[in-house]
């Protein structure tokens, strides 16, 4: 004996609540004036700024190892150019400007190579850590860019690390 098919109860909302719904939301969200606060720069932005800021404190680290140690130069002048066009790349855009040296005295330099190298290693280890955790917090494009650049920190970290072995 063949069993009779199941009634047609729908699971959800029906179709009409769901147009009724999202005309509503649309007729609600017309209703705003468009004007937004003018608070300052938005986050990204500030997300930007920041990021170019720490970029530049990087690369004069850089500076201040080379000129420490200028044996280093072959070893860390390709990793130096890589961190300044991440500085380039997050001051392209932003409306904020960004100092062109930062307020803070750099890091002294370690006298042997060694653990200059190893001090850029953390830097950079550091740096890339921080913007990977910051990226779940920006819009798109500037996540992006921000993840690019946690990896190629994560790359320069590991090559600094590698190449002092």
């Amino acid at each position: 004996m063949p069993y009779p098919p199941p009634p047609r109860l729908p699971s959800g909302p029906r179709r009409r609540s769901l147009l009724a719904s999202a005309a509503g939301v649309a007729l609600l969200a017309g209703c705003s004036d468009g004007a937004e606060p003018d608070d300052g720069p938005s986050a990204a932005e500030r997300a930007r700024a920041r990021a170019a800021r720490d970029s530049r404190g990087l690369l004069e680290r850089y500076d201040a190892v080379l000129a420490a140690h200028p044996g280093l130069a072959g070893r860390l002048r390709p990793l130096r150019e890589q961190v300044a066009a991440h500085a380039a790349a997050f001051e392209d855009g932003t409306t904020t400007p960004t100092p062109a040296r930062s307020s803070t005295a750099p890091a002294p330099v370690p006298a042997g190579e060694k653990d200059a190298v190893a001090g850029l290693a953390a830097a950079e280890r550091a740096l890339a850590d921080r913007r990977a955790k910051e990226l779940l917090e920006v819009p798109g494009e500037l996540a992006r860019l921000l993840a690019s650049v946690a990896a190629a920190g994560a790359a320069h970290a590991y090559l600094l690390t590698e190449g002092a072995r």
